[in-house]
């Protein structure tokens, strides 16, 4: 049954359509393979704000605190274009692709592509493997983003504070 709430979850999805989540889960675990663990999770949380996605923003806060990503660069990530010195030429160059990616809008009216100048700015700090995993990596936390965002996914963090009586 599917329920619709103004502050809750519509369905559980992943319940309804489990082979679309081990699907998903496949394509994850293959897109994170020989990439950064530092920089795939600074793509995850850049798309997720982007897409105002508060289930996976929740999520990759925590796991990038748990890879000892500082709480300034997570602070920060939303600017990462004038928070100077604080990423590295690489993970700029990630979140611009992550950026023109999501957006899709190539910067004009016309748009509906990814720019020249961020493909090759992410091509010169990226062999083209590690490349292929960053915009596979993006690709799937678009999706994951868009699957959380439709059913109202509920973030764990607001689950507990409710469970726990912490609102």
């Amino acid at each position: 049954m599917t329920t619709v709430h103004e502050h809750g979850p519509r369905m559980n999805l992943w319940k309804l359509v489990p082979e679309v989540y081990k699907g998903m889960a496949a394509v994850e675990a293959a897109a994170s393979k020989g990439l950064d663990p530092v920089i795939a999770e600074l793509v995850k949380i850049r798309a997720s704000q982007l897409n105002k996605c508060a289930f996976c923003l929740d999520m990759h806060f925590a796991d990038a605190r748990k890879l000892g990503i500082s709480q300034l660069r997570l602070d920060l990530l939303e600017a990462w274009e004038e928070a100077h010195g604080l990423y590295t030429d690489k993970e700029q160059a990630a979140l611009a692709l992550t950026e023109a990616v999501t957006r899709l809008d190539g910067g004009t009216p016309q748009g509906h592509y990814v720019p020249d100048e961020v493909y090759e700015r992410a091509a010169k700090n990226f062999e083209e493997t590690e490349l292929a995993h960053l915009i596979s990596q993006i690709v799937s936390i678009n999706a994951w983003n868009r699957f959380q965002v439709a059913t109202r996914a509920v973030p764990a963090s607001l689950k507990e504070n409710k469970e726990s009586g912490a609102e």
